[in-house]
C-alpha cells in the first residue's frame, strides 16, 4: 500500500477537477505497478508525476497539456537514461532546486485545497479530524489515504455500489492545441524533480533498504517507456519515486511480489471507476486531502542544502508560475556555486 499513500488521492482529485479519466488512469497504474514489479524483482513505486499533477489540479494545465508534457517527458527520460546523461544533469540542477520545486508544488496543492476546503467547511474538518486520529496513533504517513478512503466510502453511500464495467475507449487529448508556454513549464519543472526524487534517491534508497543495484539510468529509461504507452492510452504522467519505495518498504514488501498485489487491485478498482461514483466524492474532503499531501511535499524544504532559494522559489512560483520559478532558481542556483567556488 506503500504507493497508494500519493497514487490515490492525485489521481481521484485530477478524476473530479480535469478530464482525467479515472477507469483509464487506474488501469495504466495497475498495468505498470505489475510491469515493474516482474521486472525489477523488487518493490518498486509508480507514482504520479507531482509537479504536473498539482498544475492540472490547479487549473494551470489541461488534460491536454498534461498529456503532451508526460510524452516529452517520456521521450526525454527515455533518452537521458539510455545515454547514461542522468548525473550530469542532476549536477547541473541542483539539490536547493529540486527541494524549491517540491515546496512549490506543496504550495500549488495547498492554495487549490484550501479553495474546496472553504466551500463546506464542515466536511474538510472532518477530512481534517481523519487524518488527525491516523497522525496520532502513529500512522500520520497513511493520513491522505485514510481521508481518500473516507471520501470513496461515502461517495458510495451516496451514488450506490457500481456495476463493475470496463474503461472503453480512452480519451483524445488535442495534442495540437497544447503546444503551449504552460506545457513546456510543466516539463521543465517536474524534470528537476524526476530526476532528483524518482531516480537518483530512488536508486540510491534500492541500495540501502534493499542492498539492490538499479541505476538511475534504468529508472530513467523505464519511467521514459511506462510515459510513452501509458500517456496516449488515456494514463496520466508516471514516474518512479523514492517516497514510494519507502512507503512500500515501511509496509514490509521486499520484492516485487507487492507491486503485482497492488497492480491487480488497481486493475479492479478500475472497473467500478464510474462517472457517477467520481461525481459523489464531496469537494471540501478532497480539499483536506490535497492540504495534507500539499503539507507532505512542501516540509522536504526543510533538507535544502539552500533553504532560502528553495523557500524563495516555491514563494515565486505562486506569485508567477512553476516554470518560471524553477528557471530562475537554476540561475540563481549557478551564480551562487560560482560564488562560493
Amino acid at each position: 500500500m506503500g504507493d497508494s499513500i500519493t497514487v490515490i488521492p492525485l489521481v481521484v482529485a485530477l478524476a473530479l477537477l480535469t478530464d482525467v479519466s479515472l477507469p483509464h488512469a487506474l488501469v495504466a497504474f495497475g498495468a505498470f505497478q505489475i510491469v515493474w514489479g516482474v521486472r525489477y524483482g523488487l518493490p518498486v513505486s509508480v507514482e504520479p508525476m507531482k509537479a504536473l499533477a498539482a498544475l492540472a489540479i490547479a487549473g494551470a494545465l489541461t488534460y491536454a497539456e498534461l498529456a503532451l508534457a508526460g510524452v516529452i517527458l517520456g521521450v526525454l527520460l527515455l533518452a537521458i537514461g539510455l545515454t547514461g546523461t542522468l548525473a550530469h544533469v542532476e549536477r547541473w540542477i541542483g539539490e536547493p532546486v529540486i527541494r524549491g520545486v517540491q515546496f512549490a508544488v506543496g504550495l500549488v496543492l495547498f492554495e487549490t485545497g484550501l479553495g474546496l476546503a472553504v466551500e463546506d467547511p464542515a466536511v474538510a474538518l472532518a477530512g481534517v479530524a481523519i487524518a488527525a486520529v491516523f497522525a496520532l496513533a502513529g500512522h500520520g504517513k497513511a493520513s491522505a489515504l485514510a481521508v481518500a478512503v473516507v471520501g470513496i466510502a461515502t461517495a458510495l453511500v451516496v451514488a450506490g455500489v457500481p456495476t463493475p464495467r470496463l474503461p472503453g475507449a480512452p480519451p483524445t487529448p488535442a495534442f495540437g492545441a497544447a503546444l503551449t508556454r504552460a506545457t513546456f513549464d510543466g516539463v521543465a519543472a517536474q524534470l528537476a524533480m524526476t530526476i532528483g526524487n524518482a531516480a537518483l534517491a530512488t536508486a540510491l534508497l534500492f541500495s540501502d533498504l534493499l542492498d539492490a543495484e538499479v541505476t538511475p539510468d534504468e529508472l530513467s529509461t523505464s519511467m521514459g517507456i511506462t510515459n510513452l504507452i501509458a500517456v496516449p492510452l488515456g494514463g496520466i504522467p508516471m514516474c518512479h519515486g523514492c517516497d514510494g519505495v519507502a512507503g512500500k518498504h515501511a509496509f514490509g514488501a521486499r520484492t516485487g511480489g507487492a507491486n503485482v498485489v497492488l497492480g491487480a487491485g488497481y486493475l479492479v478498482a478500475a472497473l467500478f471507476a464510474t462517472p457517477a461514483l467520481i461525481a459523489a466524492f464531496p469537494l471540501a474532503m478532497l480539499g483536506a486531502l490535497l492540504a495534507i499531501v500539499a503539507v507532505s511535499l512542501a516540509r522536504n524544504v526543510t533538507d535544502s542544502g539552500n533553504r532560502a532559494l528553495s523557500v524563495g522559489i516555491g514563494l515565486l512560483a505562486l506569485a508567477t508560475n512553476l516554470g518560471v520559478a524553477f528557471l530562475a532558481g537554476i540561475a540563481v542556483h549557478l551564480a551562487w556555486e560560482r560564488i562560493g567556488g
